[in-house]
């Protein structure tokens, strides 16, 4: 089947299949460059692509796959920030699985924003990528179009927001975490805890602080606003925030951390204020990287399996990609407490 043959039904009630032709008729161009947009050219004027974009969109196109269709060995993983062990274990899970199918894997960085860059997708379409992967990112309507009239499916792991359920995503039961995590510390006696969680509007976050205010709330515990802390995830904002935390005129003799880089900036908040752990504060973080057990005390913590995440998300973006229909498309892996030196029951005060 040629280039110009490539064909699929159109999105309305019209029996006719949409082709590379008829679009490039209706736009008023010719073949080759509507090929050159399909392929994410360069050498495009940018009304031109803006039309044939919008055509591709409003028809319905979708460019067929399979054997000689010119897809490229290559998964493409993209990160909102790329900066830290947590995604060493992401890369990890994502390589095991394609190195296992013979791909490669394309590695990229949105530099903190959430939403890659429209050069992103070009890139991942002028590769035509097998599939493309991304970590606490999300596309914007009119990328996830572009990608889907290629035919490259795409996988979310840790969605920032509500996925639904047409988003294909990996991500973890946060909410059963913060809530283990929280009666773990109220087990051993605690009854100020405080949590340091993640960013607001990324869901893992919000769902970790939801299930430490559930565990408060089954203990006949109070909710403190004043214990509650946003942070970012990183080193930076656990110490940040825990020294607040340990200043507060009644500090807390617990601490959950959303996330083990969290709890290592907390450690270095409690050592420089004399604050010894799990003496006077216990901390449990969220992740299990490698370094929470080598950490002095070693840190008790939920273990996220982010491997084992990654390794889902590139086993479904390659079924998507075969065209095939996975039984589901949104799957949450288990959470464990792994218990540690860093807690114990509270000092008397």
């Amino acid at each position: 089947m040629t280039a110009d043959q490539t064909s699929v039904s159109h999105g309305s009630s019209d029996p006719e299949p949409i082709t590379i032709s008829k679009i490039a008729e209706i736009a008023g161009v010719s073949v080759p460059t509507v090929s050159k947009v399909l392929n994410g050219r360069s050498d495009v004027a940018p009304q031109t692509r803006s039309r044939v974009e919008e055509l591709i969109s409003q028809h319905g196109y979708r460019r067929r796959r399979g054997p000689g269709s010119g897809r490229s060995a290559t998964i493409d993983l993209v990160f909102h920030e790329l900066d830290s062990a947590w995604a060493v274990e992401v890369i990890r899970g994502v390589e095991r699985v394609a190195r296992a199918e013979g791909l490669s894997v394309v590695l990229a960085e949105s530099g903190g924003e959430q939403t890659p860059g429209d050069a992103w997708v070009d890139a991942v379409v002028a590769r035509q990528s097998t599939a493309a992967i991304l970590v606490l990112s999300k596309l914007a309507p009119a990328q996830k179009e572009r990608l889907d009239a290629r035919g490259i499916p795409f996988v979310v792991v840790d969605p920032t927001g509500d996925p639904g359920e047409d988003l294909p995503s990996i991500g973890a039961t946060n909410w059963n975490g913060g809530l283990a995590a929280t009666r773990h510390l109220i087990s051993l006696g605690h009854e100020r805890i405080a949590v340091i969680g993640g960013p607001k509007n990324i869901l893992c976050s919000r769902a970790r602080i939801d299930g430490y205010r559930s565990a408060l709330d089954a203990a006949g515990l109070p909710d403190d606003p004043a214990l509650v802390r946003t942070g970012d995830f990183h080193v930076e904002g656990g110490r940040d925030e825990g020294r607040r935390l340990l200043l507060l005129d009644d500090p807390p003799t617990g601490i959950f951390a959303g996330s083990d880089l969290q709890a290592m900036g907390l450690y270095e908040a409690a050592r420089e204020l004399g604050v010894r752990i799990p003496d006077d504060l216990s901390v449990v973080g969220f992740d299990d990287l490698p370094v929470a057990r080598w950490v002095g005390p070693p840190l008790t913590t939920v273990r996220q399996p982010l491997t084992e995440m990654a390794e889902e998300a590139t086993r479904l973006a390659l079924i998507l990609s075969r065209e095939e229909r996975p039984g589901n498309l949104r799957l949450d892996l288990a959470t464990d407490l792994i218990v540690r030196q860093s807690t114990a029951p509270p000092r008397p005060r």
